[in-house]
């Protein structure tokens, strides 16, 4: 592994990525056997129960649980939560969002991703954010080639999310991926093209759009760990971790399995138009 002179960037070999794509294969599986389960009426543990079995049953190990003493393997984070919610005895309701985000430790690498669930009686207006979350993580991980700057990649995401009067959480940013859950250089998801850090072959970062439905505030509750919305209207966050290689953008986690277990087609359902697809 080798290191960038400006800041603490660590590059990762081929072999390296290797490893994290195999660990993000357990990931995205993990992820999709949760998503079988996503309905009305189940108890969020009940999905961390499940997540946390199927990662050790397959030779990794939850890299969220007891990391700076959070105690679960999901990060669940329901309607106007950002991110870092707890699971517990809540249970899904008809018209809830639900953010799953989850990490993966194997053969000493990390791997980091997260998806947003509608369920089935969401609105076509959250429909819709969540779509244009979704596609703002794409816009971003088109940015991350060598040459390309960090800004490059937030200003992507905020131009697209900000047309649609969207605010975009600047208080907490994606990250650099690898030994350690969270690396240097920090992903902002707002920025101006051609600033930042200059994007290299090697990098591994986590993109992860945080938006949200009104204003960019957000509050942080007493447990310390919680982060919802300042207005209380709803949050979407979506998150891959990209390798930057000298072809281009790699996807190293996939939502693959996710796609094909959640029993709600939500995205054929967004009523985006021929123009925003």
């Amino acid at each position: 592994m080798l290191q960038l002179k400006a800041g603490m960037v660590h590059l990762k070999t081929q072999a390296d990525i290797q490893l994290i794509k195999e660990g993000a294969q357990i990931l995205g599986k993990a992820h999709g056997e949760v998503a079988k389960l996503i309905k009305v009426g189940v108890k969020t543990s009940e999905l961390d129960k499940v997540a946390e079995a199927f990662i050790r049953d397959h030779d990794g190990v939850p890299s969220f649980k007891n990391y700076n003493g959070f105690p679960a393997s999901l990060c669940i984070s329901v309607n106007e939560v950002v991110v870092h919610g707890f699971p517990g005895d809540y249970e899904l309701k008809e018209d809830d969002i639900i953010s799953i985000d989850c990490g993966v430790h194997y053969k000493g690498f990390h791997s980091d991703s997260a998806y947003t669930y509608p369920l089935p009686g969401v609105s076509d207006e959250v429909l819709l954010l969540l779509e244009r979350t979704y596609q703002s993580l794409h816009l971003g991980i088109a940015e991350a080639k060598p040459g390309n700057r960090m800004g490059d990649v937030s200003f992507a995401i905020q131009h697209f999310v900000e047309g649609f009067g969207y605010g975009v959480v600047r208080e907490l940013v994606g990250h650099g991926v690898g030994k350690s859950l969270h690396e240097d250089p920090e992903v902002p998801n707002y920025g101006k093209r051609g600033k930042g850090v200059k994007l290299v072959e090697g990098m591994v970062i986590a993109i992860q759009p945080m938006i949200n439905a009104g204003a960019r505030s957000i509050v942080q509750e007493r447990d310390g760990w919680t982060i919802r919305t300042a207005d209380r209207k709803p949050s979407a966050h979506f998150e891959h971790t990209v390798a930057v290689l000298k072809g281009g953008p790699e996807i190293l986690t996939t939502h693959k399995y996710i796609e094909e277990n959640y029993n709600y087609k939500w995205r054929s359902k967004s009523q985006l138009s021929k123009t925003e697809q």
